[in-house]
C-alpha cells in the first residue's frame, strides 16, 4: 500500500509561515529543488488545501515558458502539471483543470480506498489539510525541511493535541544552503528513498 508522506518546510522555532503568510524565507536553490523533482517525480498525487493549491496553480503551470525559468524549475513545472492533484476545499466551485479533483471532506476511509490504489506515494501539502490528516491518524511520514532562520512568530505547523504519535527517524540530508530534511516516519514502516 502506498504512504501518505507530509512535506513542508518550516523555521527552525516552527513555523510554516509568517505572521502575514510570507514565506519569503524558503531557501530553495538548485540543490534542494533538484531533491524535491527526483523525489516528486515518483509520487502518485499531490493531496493539498486550498491554499496551497490556489498558490500553487496561480505559478507553475506556466512558470517553465518564462525564459527567466531555470531548468529545475522547468522540471518541476511539467512534475507539477502532470501529477494528479487532489485538492481538499469546502469553498471551491472547481479545481481549475491540470488533473485536479476536488474533494469537499476528508473521509477516512475513503482515504484508505486510495492509498490502497496503485501507484507512488501520496504526497501532503498545506499545514491546515495536513491537521486535518493528522487528527485523523493517516499521515504515515513526515518529511520536514527545517531552514536556517529563527523568524520569531507566524503560524506554527503543528497545533496542540490530545495524542501524542510515535515516530522513527528514517533519515537527515543536510543541504548545501543549510536546510535539512528531517524525514520521520511510523515505526516498523518499510524504508522509503
Amino acid at each position: 500500500m502506498r504512504k501518505i508522506v507530509l512535506s513542508l518546510s518550516l523555521s527552525v522555532d516552527g513555523f510554516f509561515e509568517g505572521p502575514d503568510r510570507e514565506i519569503d524565507w524558503h531557501l530553495v536553490d538548485d540543490e534542494l529543488h533538484q531533491y524535491f523533482n527526483d523525489w516528486l517525480r515518483t509520487a502518485g498525487a499531490f493531496l493539498t488545501g486550498r491554499v496551497s493549491h490556489e498558490l500553487m496553480a496561480g505559478f507553475w503551470p506556466t512558470a517553465d515558458a518564462d525564459p527567466a525559468c531555470n531548468r529545475t524549475m522547468a522540471e518541476f513545472a511539467g512534475i507539477w502539471r502532470d501529477m494528479p492533484k487532489y485538492v481538499f476545499s469546502r469553498t471551491l466551485e472547481d479545481a481549475g483543470g491540470y488533473h485536479s479533483t476536488l474533494v469537499r471532506e476528508v473521509v477516512p476511509e475513503e482515504i484508505m480506498a486510495l492509498k490502497a490504489q496503485p501507484g507512488g506515494d501520496l504526497v501532503l501539502g498545506g499545514p491546515d489539510l495536513a491537521e486535518t490528516f493528522r487528527r485523523h491518524d493517516l499521515i504515515d511520514e513526515y518529511r520536514l525541511f527545517v531552514h536556517p532562520v529563527l523568524i520569531g512568530r507566524g503560524r506554527p505547523l503543528f497545533r496542540t493535541a490530545d495524542t501524542r504519535t510515535a515516530l522513527e527517524l528514517a533519515g537527515t540530508r543536510t543541504f548545501g544552503n543549510g536546510v535539512v530534511l528531517l524525514h520521520y516516519r511510523r515505526p516498523g514502516a518499510a524504508t522509503a528513498g
